[in-house]
């Protein structure tokens, strides 16, 4: 038996195996880069080795530190997780060499479904349906395609090519990301399928020969082809189910499949299916297939169980499920800016209504499975995904409407999320009909708006101001006891500046003698002017809640000051403010046409050189940040006037890219 077990990873899926170790009484061991030193999932192991590294990105792909860990900490297993060395055959064979257990299927198997290439074959012979592909760009004619990262998945390494002409640098630029995420830059070329529907089917496999479907996942809802929104059972006629069903079963005896595993599905809008992949580990969505199996099972426990050489047990009924499970991608991105990877101190981090991390509910609840805690920093080494939040109920609709409440009601302070489209998406009524494929948000603009409505950011800012001024009497350090705002000559008004989601916003107000609000109003430094209603009255301002009454209607609003910076959450949405000081002090002047980095990370590639003459929308550079890479373009037509950086370079949040002169 194992007696402790190591985890090759990091973030949510090291929590997510330490909880069933936990459980099941095995012992614990954490691998760590120095920038995650202080995560959580280091503080939950029993024991943590630090692994060194050129950069923190590297240090979980070397094999020999990991298996060095395993040999200091006197683990006797390794599961890997996902990603990193998850799919690496030459990690599980040397893992088993070293005399350790392995927590996935053999090496044979991972290398035979590494290959994606390799693996469509072996699989067609088998009777799966395919796609056609290509290795060679010259081999391509007909468009739309997609080029795929062969050695890995989630989403990197693939680019949609829709014209010839753009075919050799999304290879390229494909090669580049596969080569960052996986250490392979091998890629393929695929059929894309217009309106596809991703589907996919998780199997369990032990060393008795048994192969056990559990069910059809639905995994349509993505961006830059990497799954936000996944649910099950998926949304099929039975029929296709079962077909489904038929063909994972297939796949998985055709390698004799040991371990968890997924075998995943293009969808086309006829109820035709091609086989995409087979991932030899557990997936980031496995939760909503544990939600759903009438017994629960923990896959994680399963692994272990099954990599000890227990036989499965037996099922009645094959792939039968129970209620709905909708599972989201909590990420640190900003969806509205191109997907742009956020980063920064996570403040505060609060889900309401969570029945349980990492574990099973039925018949109905709220799951969350996290990677980070309030105070955790979030940087740019690795994914952006955060946390997810999972909902179960009887019912698809029930799980939906649950599931959107308590993210619009989440307290994610510190750092931008995709929280607003996630809620937003959850709500359509396109996705409560189950109109879904993987081009959903292409078509719907409309999830990318902030939840908080532009006319509600006054108010916001107004609440915000209260509470701010509330906190400063209530520490006050003489005459604490007068009303927040208080004047010897009550007609001068109190103004506080904000800088907000869209710019400035400046919130003038008063208040009488006794703290009621007599008059307030809002203007944004687009000259945009919100008069405040004359009926609002202010019930409450303490320094974390103001409750404003709107014509005989309260709404509250939750507070929370980290230094300059105000978290607003309320009824509509929250808000991010910063207020600006009465004094600010002077700052170095740019130079008119600056381009400025909106994030750390690597420059990959410089497309321009100074004097070259762009127009707007042009590629100017490239930077690599959370294993993707980021296209920054030029704003407008002019000359490349300066351009300080260079490939291989680092760069800051703030730094100057380029400078973009006119083109005279």
């Amino acid at each position: 038996m194992i007696r402790r077990l190591l985890v090759a990873n990091r973030g949510e899926i090291a929590r997510r195996v330490f909880a069933t170790c936990r459980a099941m009484g095995v012992q614990t061991v954490a691998v760590h880069s120095d920038a995650d030193a202080d995560a959580p999932f280091v503080a939950e192991a029993d024991q943590a080795v630090r692994l060194p590294g050129a950069t923190p990105a590297e240090t979980y792909l070397r094999v020999d530190l990991i298996l060095d860990a395993a040999r200091r900490s006197g683990a006797d297993a390794v599961h890997p997780g996902y990603g990193f060395l998850a799919e690496n055959a030459e990690f599980a064979a040397a893992v088993t060499d070293a005399g350790l257990t392995w927590v996935g299927p053999p090496a044979k198997v991972i290398a035979a479904m590494g290959d994606k290439l390799a693996a469509k074959a072996l699989l067609a012979d088998a009777g799966v349906p395919m796609l056609p592909s290509w290795t060679d760009a010259d081999q391509v004619t007909d468009f739309p395609v997609l080029v795929k990262a062969s050695a890995g998945g989630g989403g990197r390494g693939m680019r949609i090519v829709r014209d010839a002409a753009e075919l050799a640098e999304a290879v390229a630029s494909a090669r580049r990301e596969a080569a960052s995420a996986f250490g392979d830059g091998t890629v393929f070329i695929e059929r894309y399928v217009e309106r596809g529907r991703h589907v996919e089917v998780q199997i369990l496999g032990d060393t008795h020969g048994t192969v056990h479907v559990l069910g059809v996942r639905e995994c349509s809802i993505q961006r830059r082809h990497q799954k936000i929104i996944e649910e099950a059972p998926g949304l099929v006629p039975a029929e296709v189910r079962e077909r489904l069903h038929e063909a994972a079963e297939t796949a998985g005896r055709a390698v004799d499949y040991v371990g968890a595993g997924t075998v995943e599905f293009l969808l086309t809008p006829d109820g035709a299916f091609h086989f995409l992949e087979m991932n030899t580990r557990l997936q980031v969505e496995h939760p909503v297939t544990e939600l759903t199996t009438p017994d629960g099972l923990d896959l994680v426990r399963m692994q272990v169980l099954v990599a000890e050489g227990e036989p499965l047990p037996a099922r009645q009924h094959r792939a039968a499920t129970r209620g709905h499970a909708i599972e989201v991608r909590l990420c640190a991105e900003e969806p509205a800016r191109g997907w742009r990877p956020a980063t920064g101190t996570l403040h505060r981090f609060h889900v309401p209504g969570v029945n349980r991390e990492f574990g099973g509910i039925q018949p109905a609840g709220l799951r969350l499975d996290s990677g980070v805690l309030a105070g955790s920093v979030v940087g740019v080494h690795y994914d952006s995904l955060l946390a997810k939040v999972i909902a179960v109920a009887p019912t698809r609709s029930e799980a939906v409407r649950a599931l959107a409440g308590a993210l619009a009601r989440a307290e994610i302070h510190g750092v931008a999320t995709n929280r607003d489209l996630l809620v937003r998406v959850l709500r359509s009524p396109e996705f409560a009909a189950g109109e879904i494929d993987t081009g959903f948000l292409d078509r719907h603009p409309e999830v990318f708006a902030p939840l908080l409505p532009a006319d509600q950011l006054p108010v916001t800012a107004l609440a915000a101001a209260l509470a701010n001024a509330a906190h400063r009497r209530s520490t006050a350090p003489v005459l604490a006891g007068l009303p927040s705002g208080w004047r010897n000559v009550p007609a001068v008004g109190q103004v506080t500046r904000f800088t907000g989601p869209d710019g400035e916003i400046e919130v003038r107000y008063r208040l009488d003698r006794t703290g009621g609000l007599v008059e307030w109003s809002a203007e944004r430094d687009t000259d945009e002017r919100a008069a405040g209603p004359s009926t609002v009255e202010l019930v409450e301002a303490t320094g974390d809640r103001v409750v404003l009454d709107f014509d005989g209607v309260r709404r509250s609003y939750r507070v929370h000051r980290v230094g300059s910076e105000v978290f607003v959450d309320g009824p509509d949405g929250a808000a991010s403010l910063a207020e600006l000081p009465r004094l600010p002090l002077p700052t170095a002047e740019l130079a008119a046409g600056s381009l400025l980095a909106p994030l750390p990370g690597a420059v990959t590639r410089v497309h321009v050189e100074v004097g070259q003459r762009v127009a707007a929308g042009d590629l100017l550079l490239t930077l690599e940040a959370m294993k993707l890479e980021h296209p920054v373009l030029a704003p407008t037509d002019g000359v490349v006037a300066e351009l300080p950086v260079s490939a291989g370079g680092q760069v800051r949040t703030g730094a100057v890219l380029a400078v973009i002169g006119k083109d005279h």
